[in-house]
């Protein structure tokens, strides 16, 4: 029995050590019984001495916690996607753009997990918080379920501030067996093991997440304090803080980067989790900064997808489905079969005439690939398989929704019908989606429902819902109700790019969102084509588009914006900026953070360049700044360092 609470400290270590052992080495050093009798005595002595119990104790981690909701938490520094490659071709391309400045580039490699990002928050040695990737700038809280992941330590032997980032995953095993025993429950099974992840970490119950075996496996950093100059080193540090091992390859050159995929590849099928490629980071944290971000990716990394995998089924109907757009997709209906961990039923045929190339008829066996999260595709019919029970596939000539001629706009058929109901439907799921102003609790189904009461009519009548006219719906209660009604609330002072981009406008992504929201404020809807097209980054396809929704749908918008009332961006470029109008590039290390450097600059009006040419005016260079420096004085560029920048800064 602990008396004390050094024996209660030492305990706990004692107990970490063998949970680490076990659950992260697979090496148990003590038997089950040991282990669970010196877990008992720590529960005793926490019971009799509750303001001594240590945050890391392994007790800590059991599922009990219950949320009402998930709040949000932003980002130290957001969390980026990486911009993909899918063969050697492009692999060699992305390279070539890095050694073309930094010849001397080394890398580091790591497998691709197929699971939920998380983000974890330490300080003073303590996990902090858990947050999920959400919009890379913020993500739901759940550390509850976190803490009950026994390969996330409660506790690591560095103090300083540190977001350490990773996948959750569950072993294709486990995935399996969870699946088995929710189809025993007559549950709905999960699709694949990476939704088991998410929807594991945004249970609000924790007892629901410490079930199901997740593990966390690190595979980068966020915002840290270290002088340590290579991301591997550091990766391997966290490893040792108490973290499963992703396996990081150090790779000098393409050939290298080849081999270490090709050996990834090859170990794909006997790997424990669901890996889709591979990750390539440039291993220098100062090159990591030089070489910077895109407005949605590093620059600095790359995931090399593995090729999709494929199978054979038969091919049984063909749904007709609208999308938001009134674009009518042929949906193919499939003998179920299992791929990449998922179970697939349906496949996209994408187009009729795309149906019509490639001679694919009902009951034909058919090949099937589906790559990551990617919606499973047809690639082609094995017509040697043919019994002569195959008939044509028939494209239909009215929309299955409301029943009005479709349009043939090659090679898409088309509703026309701005008021079809599949059309408003999905217009609203997206608007309501993570990619649009994220309405907690307004998914498809919920969408449907109130559709079909007559209390959505389009995007507008989100705002005119009622508390009461929910809890007149069959399955809806109050804090369900309530937390709707909320979302839709929290969503009127929205950022104008988000308003823009919910809208689901073709060819209008989050890029361009922000574009025009930052050129044109809530007069965006009133521009011609030919302002649109002035925009930098804007040809006439996105230009069109842009006009003819907003022509299309302007009662719409203007409902929506009597309303709510969007944020529009600081306006940029003020006239008495020195750097209103100039083509700006940075290099070395600053003591700010690159991207807080260049949100300012651009505020001020400066157009911010990745590489120097002639047509950079200014160049501003902090510690060990790279090859850059050499070619702007050899074009005689004017250089700023940062206590200078800074002072004029200060002047603005």
């Amino acid at each position: 029995m602990i008396q004390t609470f050094k024996g209660y400290q030492l305990l706990v270590s004692q107990l970490v050590k063998w949970a680490h052992h076990y659950y992260v080495l697979a090496d148990p050093l003590v038997s089950d019984a040991q282990y669970d009798a010196c877990y008992r005595q720590a529960l005793e002595y926490e019971a009799k001495h509750p303001q001594e119990i240590l945050p890391h104790s392994p007790t800590q981690r059991v599922g009990g916690v219950i949320l009402d909701h998930l709040p949000k938490k932003v980002h130290l520094v957001r969390m980026w996607s990486l911009d993909n490659v899918f063969n050697g071709t492009e692999l060699q391309t992305w390279l070539s753009r890095v050694f073309k400045d930094y010849p001397n580039a080394t890398f580091t490699c790591s497998p691709k997990l197929d699971g939920a990002s998380l983000n974890l928050y330490y300080e003073g040695g303590q996990l902090q918080s858990a947050t999920m990737r959400g919009n890379g700038t913020e993500g739901e809280l759940v550390t509850h379920n976190a803490k009950t992941i026994q390969s996330i330590p409660l506790n690591i032997p560095y103090t300083k501030p540190i977001e350490i980032r990773g996948e959750v995953v569950l072993k294709k095993n486990d995935f399996f067996t969870l699946n088995k025993q929710r189809l025993e429950r007559q549950e709905p099974l999960f699709a694949n093991a990476r939704n088991a992840a998410v929807g594991s970490l945004r249970q609000l119950d924790s007892s629901i997440a410490a079930k199901r075996k997740l593990s966390f496996l690190p595979w980068g950093l966020g915002h840290i304090d270290s002088s340590n100059p290579s991301f591997k080193a550091m990766m391997d540090q966290v490893i040792s803080w108490g973290f499963l091992n992703l396996e990081f390859i150090a790779c000098q050159n393409a050939g290298q980067i080849q081999q270490a995929y090709s050996q990834l590849l090859a170990k794909r099928a006997q790997a424990p989790f669901e890996m889709d490629g591979m990750v390539i980071v440039i291993d220098d944290w100062g090159l990591q900064e030089e070489l910077g971000w895109t407005i949605k990716a590093p620059r600095f990394a790359i995931a090399y997808k593995f090729p999709a995998l494929e199978k054979h089924t038969r091919l049984l109907g063909v749904l007709p489905q609208v999308g938001r757009s009134g674009v009518v997709t042929p949906v193919a209906l499939l003998e179920p079969i299992e791929l990449e961990g998922a179970t697939i039923s349906r496949a996209t045929l994408h187009n009729y005439t795309e149906v019509q190339k490639k001679d694919i008829c009902l009951n034909d066996v058919v090949v099937v690939i589906r790559s990551g999260d990617v919606i499973p595709k047809i690639i082609k019919p094995l017509t040697h398989l043919r019994d002569g029970t195959q008939t044509p596939i028939t494209p239909p000539t009215h929309c299955p929704e409301c029943q009005s001629e479709l349009a043939s706009q090659e090679p898409f058929l088309i509703c026309t019908h701005t008021t079809c109901p599949a059309r408003i439907k999905k217009s609203l799921v997206y608007f309501a989606s993570k990619e649009g102003l994220e309405i907690e609790g307004l998914a498809q189904k919920s969408v449907d429902q109130l559709y079909q009461r007559g209390l959505l009519s389009n995007i507008a009548s989100l705002y005119d819902l009622k508390l009461e006219d929910l809890l007149a719906l069959p399955g809806w209660k109050h804090k369900k109700a309530q937390n709707l009604i909320e979302s839709i609330a929290n969503t009127k002072h929205a950022p104008l790019w988000r308003f823009i981009n919910a809208l689901g406008i073709e060819h209008i992504g989050k890029a361009a969102s922000q574009k025009l929201a930052q050129t044109f404020g809530l007069e965006v809807f009133l521009q011609s084509v030919e302002q649109i097209q002035a925009i930098e980054g804007f040809g006439s396809q996105m230009a069109n588009c842009f006009v003819d929704f907003a022509h299309q749908n302007i009662s719409l918008i203007q409902e929506l914006l009597e309303r709510i009332q969007p944020r529009t961006p600081p306006k940029s470029q003020p006239s008495f900026s020195f750097l209103a109008g100039k083509n700006v590039v940075i290099t070395g290390t600053l003591s700010q953070p690159r991207a807080q450097v260049v949100s300012r600059l651009e505020q001020l009006g400066a157009h911010v360049q990745t590489g120097v040419s002639q047509t950079t005016d200014y160049l501003i260079c902090g510690e060990n700044p790279g090859n850059k420096l050499e070619k702007a004085r050899k074009l005689g560029i004017e250089i700023l360092d940062e206590a200078s920048l800074l002072e004029k800064l200060g002047a603005l």
